[in-house]
């Protein structure tokens, strides 16, 4: 099996309040074949700095049970390594869900790339600050329109 592009997203949560809800919006995604999820982790910090590593398939734990169905691909592609990275940035009393997902939507799309004798020359993610930028500009060229 050849894997898509890849991205990780890391979700904070201040205060530890992760509920499991965004569960039910990832799934829906998951359905319409936009992406893939390939691993996730679930990293929590307590107050006092402490990191503890969560497996989201512990199904015990209600907070989790809505990822169960949505782990069916999970490859385990993030290295401890990664993790621990991950858990260092993490401010004390924060959590994090880290999902590493294939775009899905991008495979038949690589496809026709490749049998048009085309290849990828760069990729970037915008960074969410810039488009709160953008959308702050939108949103005011559309109020004075």
């Amino acid at each position: 099996m050849t894997l898509g592009p890849l991205e990780y997203i890391a979700i904070g949560f201040e205060g530890n309040r992760f509920n499991g809800e965004i569960a039910r919006e990832i799934e829906k995604v998951i359905e319409k074949r936009i992406i893939r999820v390939v691993d996730a982790v679930f990293i929590t910090k307590d107050i006092d700095g402490e990191a503890t590593i969560v497996e989201i398939d512990d199904k015990d734990d209600p907070k989790f049970a809505g990822f169960a169905p949505l782990l069916a691909d999970r490859m385990g592609l993030l290295t401890p390594e990664d993790v621990a990275t991950i858990a260092e940035g993490l401010r004390p009393n924060t959590s994090t869900l880290v999902m590493l997902f294939e775009h899905r939507w991008a495979e038949h799309v690589k496809d026709a790339i490749g049998a048009a004798g085309g290849f990828l020359v760069g990729r970037q993610t915008i960074a969410p600050e810039i488009l709160e930028l953008v959308n702050a500009e939108i949103d005011a060229a559309a109020a004075t329109a």
